[in-house]
């Protein structure tokens, strides 16, 4: 069993940044790749960012490439997501996600935690 807590969103103009950070329970966190997704208001959820177990592997969506980094650190259990440069569309409920396997689909995943709201105004 996988508890993950996410924290760090916020309310920020369009081109600055925003840290988020997603704390896990359990001493099984390296077991796991971790994932972000985002839920905007009226959208589907659709993956954001994942990495590896080792944090030696990264895949990014399309919309987030060169402007979030995702990053982890094993030894704190915790899985980060530095956003740059944000964007109005970027403005949805940020979620992270546990996952044995390193995947972009949503269902592959085991946990997920509670979310934390982005907004990003123009």
């Amino acid at each position: 069993q996988v508890q993950l807590v996410e924290s760090g969103g916020g309310l920020v103009q369009a081109g600055g940044s925003l840290r988020l950070s997603c704390a896990a329970s359990g001493r099984t966190f390296s077991s796991y790749s971790m994932g972000w997704f985002r839920q905007a208001p009226g959208k589907e959820r659709e993956f954001v960012a994942v990495i590896s177990r080792s944090g030696s592997m990264t895949y990014y969506a399309d919309s987030v490439k060169e402007r979030f980094t995702i990053s982890r650190d094993n030894a704190k259990n915790t899985v980060y997501l530095q956003m740059n440069s944000l964007k109005p569309d970027d403005t949805a409920v940020y979620y992270c996600a546990a996952d044995r396997l390193f995947s972009a689909r949503q269902v592959e995943y085991d946990y997920w935690g509670q979310g934390t709201q982005v907004t990003v105004s123009s």
